[in-house]
């Protein structure tokens, strides 16, 4: 079992869009658990559905009457709404009870409502705080690529960072996803593969 629920990049340019949120899950459909609501610490319902192995996790070891740490994939279907996607639950007590060091505590940087977003600068209006980035995905089975989504954030960036690769850490608050701190990594590739200039820019800047 890895150490904690996000693990580090592996390459200079992976996409991603991943984040821990805590709550209840309520299925629509007791008899269907793959979609319904998660319902946060404060009684905010969002609309979520589960994939995968965790409908295992879910029939075989967890609670669903309690509160857990879920790890999610984020998407914005509407413009004011959080969409998620269940793809694990950060338990390690639970699922892992044979191992003494079972630890469910978390670094600072991936507490409740953390998100790591990377991907495309494609957006940013810094006078409103409203920005977007472009997140790609990789192919799933039998090489067929999902199409790119995009992402809509509260935050500040500069235009002369348009069309570059960013590092985001983000928290939500309600419905919406605040940067906490970025890297622009570099400029998107060209058709040919190359960047448009090698330096790499590193800043911090807190949510207002």
């Amino acid at each position: 079992m890895r150490a904690h629920p996000i693990p580090p990049v592996t390459e200079p340019l992976q996409f991603r869009a991943i984040g821990l949120v805590r709550g209840i899950y309520i299925p629509t459909d007791p008899d269907q658990l793959t979609r319904g609501v998660l319902t946060d610490c404060n009684g905010l319902e969002l609309e979520a559905v589960v994939l995968g192995r965790v409908l295992t996790l879910m029939r075989r070891y967890l609670a669903m009457d309690q509160s857990h740490l879920w790890v999610v994939y984020p998407r914005c279907r509407d413009s004011d709404r959080l969409h998620l996607q269940i793809v694990g639950v950060w338990e390690p007590s639970t699922l892992a009870p044979n191992q003494d060091a079972a630890d469910d505590t978390l670094p600072h940087s991936q507490g409740d409502d953390y998100f790591s977003v990377r991907g495309e600068l494609i957006f940013t209006k810094p006078e409103t705080g409203e920005m977007a980035v472009k997140v790609r995905q990789q192919p799933r089975h039998g090489g067929k690529r999902p199409l790119p989504f995009k992402l809509s954030i509260k935050g500040e960036l500069s235009q002369k960072h348009l069309r570059h690769f960013v590092s985001l850490d983000l928290r939500r608050q309600g419905q919406e996803l605040y940067l906490e701190h970025h890297e622009v990594i570099a400029p998107m590739p060209s058709r040919g593969g190359r960047f448009k200039g090698a330096r790499k820019q590193v800043t911090a800047r807190k949510s207002r």
